[in-house]
């Protein structure tokens, strides 16, 4: 048995103090709503009981979807780094980014090198390529990058035809190596689950790769919801689950902050999944199972 923990959308807090030049263009919208709103959903508090709850029950594996800071400034790659540290040696943790890590160009390219050992294959190389693969046991831990620097007001995201290409190649592969392939990325990965500014551009290209080449589990963040559905491929059906933000009170329309533990198992020539989901309990400041399931059952 192999067990990962999944966690999304950490927006660590607080906010450094950005220049008036590091302010210009984007992220001028985003510090504004930060100090409007936003602050007062992600709490450094919240994330210490997450990180703490997870740290307790000793996943093999952490895989992180994202959104690690908020507007890709230096000093929050700093601390993000620092943070990361912190929740587990690069081998034990895997990221990938999400659209607040690539706020910008220049926060995205800069951003990247310092959290670039836990955003790489175990063929490492001096930058991080998308998607990278990582081998734990029997289980293929692969990593896409939807993030990208976009206009103001817009969280999309989008993978690209080489990542795709890559993707399905690395699907094949790994399938035909006898791995359990978890994929992570950080939109979800189908249409119609986001608004479409919010959405995966090509999130139609995508499920036809996983539709075609099959996949054990997909996970994702983004949305900060409890979001499930099944794509149906050639292989059986591809589950895929988005979780709350990590750091985050509830707030109009969605949830407190959860993780989920995922055990994957092989019996009898098939892999089975059973998933644990804890989530805060903000009435008595702890946290608390909300859901045990098996995938494939209801």
């Amino acid at each position: 048995m192999f067990t990962i923990a999944h966690l999304s959308d950490v927006h660590l807090a607080p906010l450094p103090s950005p220049t008036m030049a590091e302010l210009m263009g984007k992220r001028l919208s985003g510090y504004l709503s930060w100090h409007l709103n936003r602050h007062k959903i992600h709490k450094t508090h919240v994330l210490a009981r997450i990180t703490a709850d997870i740290a307790a029950h000793k996943p093999d594996h952490i895989a992180f979807t994202g959104d690690l800071v908020n507007l890709a400034l230096p000093a929050e790659f700093k601390a993000g780094a620092k943070w990361l540290k912190k929740l587990g040696n690069p081998r034990d943790v895997t990221m990938v980014p999400g659209n607040h890590d690539s706020y910008t160009p220049e926060g995205f390219a800069e951003g990247l090198k310092l959290l670039n050992p836990w955003m790489q294959g175990d063929a490492a190389t001096a930058q991080p390529q998308f998607p990278f693969a990582r081998y734990r046991r029997n289980i293929a831990i692969i990593g896409l990058c939807t993030g990208l620097p976009t206009p103001v007001f817009n969280a999309s995201g989008t993978l690209g035809r080489e990542q795709l290409e890559r993707l399905a190649i690395l699907l094949q592969q790994t399938r035909t190596r006898g791995f359990a392939r978890v994929v992570m990325l950080h939109h979800p990965p189908a249409p119609g689950l986001a608004i479409p500014r919010k959405a995966l551009t090509d999130a139609g290209d995508l499920v036809a790769v996983l539709a075609q080449h099959g996949a054990e589990l997909v996970l994702y963040g983004h949305n900060h919801l409890h979001q499930s559905h099944v794509i149906e491929s050639a292989l059986g059906p591809v589950p895929c689950f988005g979780i709350p933000s990590a750091s985050a009170l509830p707030y109009p329309g969605h949830p407190p902050a959860a993780w989920t533990r995922y055990a994957i198992n092989r019996t009898e020539g098939n892999w089975r999944i059973t998933a644990l989901t804890r989530s805060l309990n903000p009435a008595r400041d702890r946290m608390e199972t909300s859901r045990e399931f098996t995938l494939g059952e209801t």
